[in-house]
């Protein structure tokens, strides 16, 4: 071969070697993307943890969502790389958004238990007010975060510059394909990111929204995963109007509250788990009565915001009376909101010298139930790790042991006391043969067999359930102070298809959105609020959670500017505020009252008013409608 040729041979091969090289190149860049984002992850994975250890098993395990992360984030790396015409372009950008708020996260584990949620930045005025101690404390060491932080930023700026200059070019057909397949997929992805719902999708793909418990939400989905989950619950905006002047409007109770001493009633709030009338079912006969004590002393229903679940919503009502109807949709309070001290009854009766305490027999970080305690003004909490070892019927402790433990507790106290206790026997599911011996027969030939099995299951729990209540009221009527018992169950039992089979419901569970008829139907729950001295209140009708403080405060004598002035004027009128609809005294509804464009009625407003000053606004309204809590905020540290 001749030297002419050889040379052309080899310019030939140096051409296909770069014609493979420029068709390689699009393929080489996805690829770099992908490892930039299971790069990041780790990162953000450390960061947020605080170790190494439990990332790798994040990542590889089959149970775990670690990859699904991985290829998420690197979607959005192409996608926005499309957007901006260049290679790797987006990871300036979206990587330091990923790993900033891990290492916040970081941060904020090492002064408090939980991660960092984007409902913070609700409180950021609170973050603000600790910049001027932070920096009084470690003044060089602030100064250097702030140097940082300016040097950060013009490095970031100095590179989006230079990725502009030097980062590769894509191709009109690149980003076409970038985009074509990515936005689908991120479509579909955001499609799984609402943690009301069942997505089988997502449910294969291991992401599991544990929002009762956060840690372990982070811990099994990911930083980024559950970060996200708890963005929609962020978009808290002030009421339109709200303001200092507004607050002062606001008429407070009508007869001032020192004009009533009390009589310093003793008060047992129950909140029995999944407590429903099991003989509201359709097509189903149950024999004997399984609730024979709570019916013959009913005052009415607690129309319950949840169903199935979702207990700490309910309970965030009853004890502070405010309303989850002024929350974004699928919040919930005691994991998102609860950030600094709240009135709420349990503050009220501290101010008036009761023992207040709080009994719940499982573990204390259930719906994060320590901190929030805490923060309602407990002065202590009595959970599965500081109780006796108590009998369990099934799974969970009884009813029956919790009750003998309430008691034994109220024996031993001295000062009048509020005790506030959440039940746990009744929580589902019903398993077949829970119970060594069901005593509830159970007919039904709509109701397949295991359907079947599962109501008495359930049937017998309530029957318990109503036997401590019997016993509770026993031991009140034979003490010589008087003893306020109010008992309510949190929501419909998760029972399935009970409920369709019977024709109870059309679906297996309750509608947002219905008729009053069809809402009571599917949200009421059994009530009662009783005295040992003066009998059971009744006809009550059917009342909102937030409703409940009202009927404990004026049944133990007092009187206060918000629990039985705002509260009361607004029982009046409403029997029940919900998010889609209000429900007055005469059943008439108001549907889509906060959606509608219609004007509000002032007693909603100046309630949602308050509600939104105490718990993010300014606490304006604190010492005329919460003067305990003034008191409470202005008292020294111990």
């Amino acid at each position: 071969m001749s030297i002419a040729s050889a040379s052309i041979a080899r310019q030939g091969e140096k051409a296909a070697r770069s014609q493979r090289a420029v068709a390689l190149r699009p393929a080489i860049r996805l690829v770099n993307s992908l490892v930039l984002a299971l790069l990041t992850i780790i990162v953000t994975e450390w960061l947020a943890r605080g170790t190494l250890i439990d990332v790798s098993d994040y990542l590889l395990s089959p149970a775990r969502p670690g990859m699904v992360a991985v290829l998420a984030l690197f979607l959005l790396f192409i996608a926005a790389d499309a957007l901006f015409g260049r290679a790797y372009q987006s990871a300036l950008i979206l990587v330091p958004l990923a790993i900033l708020p891990a290492f916040l996260s970081m941060q904020k584990q090492q002064y408090l238990s939980d991660p960092l949620y984007p409902s913070d930045m609700l409180f950021g005025r609170q973050i603000g007010e600790l910049v001027p101690v932070m920096f009084a404390a470690r003044p060089f060491a602030s100064i250097g975060l702030v140097l940082g932080t300016l040097a950060a930023l013009g490095l970031l700026g100095y590179l989006l510059v230079l990725g502009r200059r030097h980062f590769p070019q894509l191709s009109a057909s690149s980003k076409l394909f970038r985009l074509i397949v990515s936005l689908p997929l991120i479509g579909g992805f955001l499609s799984l990111m609402d943690p009301n719902s069942f997505s089988y999708v997502r449910d294969r793909l291991n992401i599991v929204p544990m929002m009762w418990d956060q840690q372990e939400n982070y811990r099994h989905n990911g930083f980024l995963l559950a970060f996200a989950f708890n963005v929609p619950m962020a978009n808290v905006q002030a009421p339109q109007g709200y303001g200092a002047d507004v607050i002062t409007d606001i008429a407070p109770e009508r007869l001032p509250a020192t004009f009533f001493g009390g009589r310093n009633a003793d008060v047992i709030m129950v909140m029995s788990e999944s407590l429903w009338d099991p003989t509201r079912l359709n097509n189903a006969a149950l024999s004997p009565d399984p609730m024979p004590t709570i019916r013959a002393n009913s005052s009415g229903n607690l129309f319950s915001p949840e169903f199935g679940g979702m207990t700490a919503n309910v309970e965030f009502e009853a004890l502070t009376g405010f309303s989850n109807a002024f929350l974004p949709y699928g919040s919930i309070p005691y994991q998102q909101y609860v950030r600094r001290p709240l009135p709420s009854l349990a503050t009220f009766f501290a101010s008036k010298g009761y023992t207040t305490r709080a009994f719940h027999p499982f573990q204390s970080w259930f719906w994060n139930r320590a901190n929030v305690y805490q923060s309602l003004g407990f002065q202590s909490f009595m959970s599965e790790e500081n109780m006796p070892v108590m009998d369990k019927r099934g799974l969970f402790t009884s009813d029956d042991a919790l009750t003998k433990e309430i008691i034994r507790s109220a024996d031993q106290t001295k000062e009048p006391f509020f005790f506030f206790a959440v039940t746990l026997q009744g929580h589902g599911p019903y398993e077949k043969n829970r119970y060594a011996k069901n005593t509830i027969d159970v007919q039904s030939a709509s109701l397949a067999p295991e359907n079947r099995d599962s109501l008495a299951t359930y049937a017998q729990g309530v029957r318990e359930a109503d036997s401590s209540l019997k016993a509770l009221m026993d031991w009140a009527k034979k003490r010589r102070r008087e003893t306020i018992i109010v008992l309510f169950g949190d929501h419909l039992p998760p029972l399935g298809n009970v409920y369709t089979e019977t024709g109870y419901m059309p679906d297996v569970v309750a509608t947002r959105k219905a008729s009053v008829g069809v809402m009571k139907r599917e949200h009421e729950t059994p009530l009662v609020v009783w005295s040992s001295k003066r009998g059971v209140q009744k006809d009550l009708g059917s009342v909102s959670p937030s409703q409940l403080p009202y009927y404990v405060v004026r049944l133990a004598g007092y009187r206060h500017a918000f629990y039985t002035g705002v509260l009361g004027r607004l029982h009046e009128r409403y029997a029940v505020v919900d998010r889609h609809q209000l429900i007055e005294r005469n059943d008439r509804p108001r549907p889509d009252w906060a959606t509608s464009g219609a004007p509000i009625d002032p007693l909603i407003r100046d309630y949602r008013y308050l509600q939104h000053d105490q718990m993010f606004g300014e606490g304006f309204g604190t010492e005329r409608f919460f003067p305990e809590q003034a008191e409470r905020l202005d008292a020294p540290a111990s």
